[in-house]
């Protein structure tokens, strides 16, 4: 028995300092809804939440593909921020070369040596999908259009586009679109490609960085002057004014303002669409839309990519809801409380630092969504604790989306003091000792 006592009274040190820490191991992730064929006539395609980000359907999104004047919201963004640091003014006029009179392809409005303000050379890019334009910005802001192309890849990388996305052009050509032979030695590698996944990324962000573009991107028609006899028409079929047809009316969709279409022989017909309803922003891409029709004419095989989003869109806004599927302040039930050393008060009790919204299948259960808990103090949370201090992390999954809150103190805990902790110290000996004696017999 004395040999017995001994031995514990040499471990009692090490018990005394030990504390458990609860942690929870998160589930493995499991797709909460199953996609449905959408039966898309296109190479790749993807839709995306823009509050969230949350992919909401996906066909070969990754899969690097041309993207013709798609290509252009890169020259849209990099301008669109040389407006919002200053480095541009909307009335500077902006001087169009030889070369950018001569690129061919969309736009065809301006002519060599001829002067515009940025802000009319953003109309024509923006509405018409004028390559001169581009080629002219581009040539204002970065001295050539190689040195811009240069900005463009280091912007890609630099708001997270992947390596398969490649810009050769301020305009989306490839080598083989370029109409005048002198102007096709680009000295630049490879060709421009995009991925599906990349063109959302790039539109979403355009949208959320330069929320003003939208101003320029839904506009059905404009004069790019007012000498001109007709307006410059939009490619954009699906903006609710722009209807130059019953053919053309069919495609009109409630809240699309944006963004950017794109055609080439290698590209096929790609849009990249945005609509806003009841506070709700998707950004759409198909890429490489194909007709149906048989023998359909250029007409109908211009109509397949506003056909394809039409499905896209119609199936993100019929079938998700934005949810806050945790509150603010909210006790844990996996976590109640962390324990406290040397503190007033053992343990804190423990809630969510902020809200946690996602976009769900509608009718979505609350078991298909995942809350993993874990205490990040690992045992090492030393009094005095404030009230809103991290704890501990909240991890939510649906499908393949996760998210992350912070779990923080309810309250403050202040420091005991030493007459306090000498007593409990003695009590939690003697319990323990207790214990340990009542385990012999």
């Amino acid at each position: 028995m004395v040999k017995r006592l001994s031995g514990l009274k040499k471990g009692l040190s090490l018990v005394l300092a030990v504390s458990l820490a609860v942690t929870f191991v998160p589930p493995s992730s499991s797709k909460a809804w199953a996609a449905p064929e959408l039966k898309l006539n296109v190479k790749s395609a993807i839709l995306i939440d823009a509050a969230s980000g949350q992919v909401l359907y996906e066909n070969n999104a990754d899969v690097a593909l041309p993207p013709a004047s798609m290509a252009k919201m890169m020259t849209e963004y990099i301008l669109m921020e040389q407006i919002d640091s200053g480095k541009l003014d909307w009335d500077t006029m902006v001087h169009t070369s030889h070369y950018a009179a001569n690129v061919g392809g969309s736009g065809g409005m301006l002519a060599e040596n001829e002067q515009l303000s940025v802000k009319d050379m953003l109309y024509a890019l923006s509405i018409y999908s004028s390559n001169d334009a581009a080629v002219a910005l581009a040539e204002h802001m970065a001295g050539n259009e190689q040195s811009f192309v240069a900005m463009m890849n280091s912007k890609a990388k630099e708001i997270g586009l992947s390596d398969k996305t490649h810009f050769t052009s301020a305009t989306g050509l490839t080598r083989d679109d370029i109409e005048d032979p002198a102007l096709k030695d680009n000295p630049l590698e490879g060709d421009t490609l995009m991925t599906a996944r990349d063109a959302a990324t790039l539109g979403l962000r355009l949208i959320k960085d330069h929320p003003d573009i939208l101003e320029f991107t839904k506009i059905p028609r404009k004069k790019l002057r007012e000498s001109d006899q007709y307006p410059m028409e939009n490619w954009n079929w699906m903006l609710e004014g722009k209807v130059n047809s019953e053919f053309q009316k069919q495609f009109a969709y409630q809240g699309m303002d944006g963004l950017k279409t794109g055609s080439t022989d290698a590209a096929g017909y790609c849009f990249t669409g945005t609509a806003l309803r009841n506070g709700v922003r998707l950004v759409s891409v198909v890429m490489n839309a194909q007709s149906t029709k048989k023998n359909p004419n250029k007409q109908e095989r211009e109509a397949a990519r506003f056909i394809e989003t039409r499905k896209l869109l119609d199936y993100g806004f019929n079938n998700f809801e934005t949810k806050t599927v945790v509150t603010k302040d909210t006790a844990v039930d996996a976590l109640p409380t962390v324990a406290v050393k040397k503190g007033l008060k053992k343990t804190v009790p423990v809630v969510t630092e902020g809200d946690v919204s996602m976009v769900l299948m509608k009718g979505a259960k609350d078991t298909e969504i995942k809350k993993v808990s874990v205490d990040t103090t690992n045992g090492k949370l030393t009094a005095p604790v404030k009230k809103g201090q991290e704890v501990g992390t909240m991890t939510v999954t649906y499908g393949k989306v996760t998210k992350t809150v912070k779990l923080v103190a309810a309250e403050d805990v202040k420091k005991a003091g030493a007459f306090r902790l000498f007593f409990r110290s003695v009590g939690s000996f003697f319990s323990r000792l207790g214990d340990t004696i009542k385990g012999w017999f």
